[in-house]
């Protein structure tokens, strides 16, 4: 049967990517409380890396080069290997490392797998309320195994909103200002600190947007193919795929209102500054 060689592979990856985002969110809890380690910062003095993040990204990257050598990886704390199978793995161990930081309850294991530079299968553990979601391309997306959609939200005035913003002092001025913006025309904005979560949370109805400028690949990668497979239009705000440039979902008949309000608020715009996340 034509696809079913690549098929069964890409059940190999998303078993082996659920085992290892799980193995990941029990060792976080397991240090959450023993006052990690601040290793280094990254684009800036607010964005940290702590031991917890090395720990976590160490022990996927070594269990992914025992279980598939040939896979390409790109993980946040530096790994990055090209490969030669065609799949690619793209990790962020610890989204919301402030938040794990802080004691703060919203932060994830996010892996997506790429097959020739597309996403086909994706996991985010958000260890803390012991939430799994998955999916895979065309098979739609699931939390705790039990298939998920996105609202039908399509006023901007009743719309959930989340968002993010940048380490980069200019960056999150531009951002305070879209936002001044954006807030009076929608329901009210939320701000969870990890792109992951906030993208599985319109995947599931608990936000009926997202939107933030400056992603990089491990923020946005397994949540924008979660929310896509719950039904979610993705994309910049020039009618492109998410990228580090801009990444925004919402629900289908919201997505479109919700892209002009932010063009008319100047969130196209490219400040200088770091990275969000």
């Amino acid at each position: 049967m034509p696809g079913s060689e690549t098929d069964s592979e890409t059940d190999d990856v998303l078993a082996l990517a659920l085992r290892l985002a799980g193995e990941a969110g029990a060792l976080l809890l397991r240090r959450r409380g023993r006052s990690p380690g601040l290793i280094d910062t990254k684009t800036s003095v607010t964005d940290p890396v702590s031991d917890v993040d090395r720990a976590a990204e160490e022990l996927v990257v070594g269990s992914i080069r025992a279980a598939r050598p040939h896979d390409g990886i790109l993980a946040e704390e530096g790994t990055a290997d090209s490969g030669t199978s065609g799949w690619r793995w793209v990790i962020d161990p610890l989204d919301g490392t402030v938040n794990y930081l802080y004691g703060l309850p919203a932060y994830a294991v996010s892996i997506a797998v790429e097959l020739d530079g597309r996403a086909e299968v994706a996991v985010v553990v958000d260890p803390v309320h012991g939430e799994t979601f998955a999916a895979v391309r065309r098979r739609g997306a699931t939390l705790d195994g039990e298939v998920i959609s996105v609202s039908d939200r399509a006023d901007p005035a009743l719309a959930l909103v989340g968002t993010g913003f940048s380490y980069g002092a200019e960056r999150r001025g531009h951002q305070a200002a879209v936002l001044a913006r954006v807030l009076p025309a929608v329901r009210d904005i939320r701000r969870a600190g990890a792109a992951s979560v906030d993208l599985c949370w319109v995947a599931c109805g608990r936000l009926d947007g997202f939107y933030e400028q400056g992603l990089q690949p491990w923020d946005f990668a397994a949540g924008a193919l979660i929310a896509q497979e719950a039904g979610a239009i993705i994309g910049d705000l020039e009618g492109n795929p998410p990228s580090t440039t801009f990444t925004m979902a919402a629900a289908p008949g919201l997505f479109e209102p919700l892209r002009t309000l932010l063009i008319q608020a100047g969130a196209g715009a490219q400040p200088s500054g770091a990275a969000g996340g």
